[in-house]
């Protein structure tokens, strides 16, 4: 299956990374842009087994709808889901997000590193659709893990997140 990698340093530490990565609401919104509505339907607080109905802001009229679980919530090193609902063009789609902590030119901080992996259907169009997923999913990826390092560094992300 194809996988699609990101990674950003921010200068911040794991915990705090990890909980920029998991706001919601208005938070969320202020510095995700893949983003265009996000809610958690079974559950208060992000965590293990509990599903998320995402709405992107690609894609046609509001954007393409997916509802994902958490199959792992590890805080403050690692996140992972994978979607129940989506879009007809995914077969399967997961992600996985991780926090390291590492210290560039003597500033702690954390290394991110966000993976997804997928299938297109119909199977007939993967030679087609996969290489064209992979630049466009590379594109919205690297977007938005930018947008996660430019969040690290927001008092009004930072006070919500921590």
């Amino acid at each position: 299956m194809p996988q699609v990698v990101a990674g950003a340093w921010v200068p911040a530490p794991p915990d705090v990374a990890f909980a920029v990565s998991q706001t919601t609401g208005a938070v969320r919104l202020r510095w995700d842009p893949f983003i265009r509505e996000q809610h958690l339907l079974d559950a208060d607080a992000p965590g293990k087994d509990v599903r998320t109905l995402t709405r992107s802001s690609v894609g046609p009229g509001r954007g393409l709808r997916m509802v994902s679980r958490y199959v792992s919530y590890r805080p403050p090193t690692s996140v992972g889901m994978t979607m129940e609902e989506g879009p007809w063009f995914f077969a399967s789609f997961g992600g996985g997000w991780r926090f390291e902590a590492q210290t560039r030119a003597g500033v702690a901080g954390t290394l991110a590193t966000w993976k997804y992996t997928y299938a297109v259907r119909p199977r007939l169009l993967r030679g087609v659709a996969e290489p064209l997923g992979q630049r466009l999913l590379g594109r919205e990826i690297r977007a938005r893990i930018e947008a996660f390092r430019t969040a690290c560094g927001d008092p009004v992300v930072l006070a919500a997140a921590t």
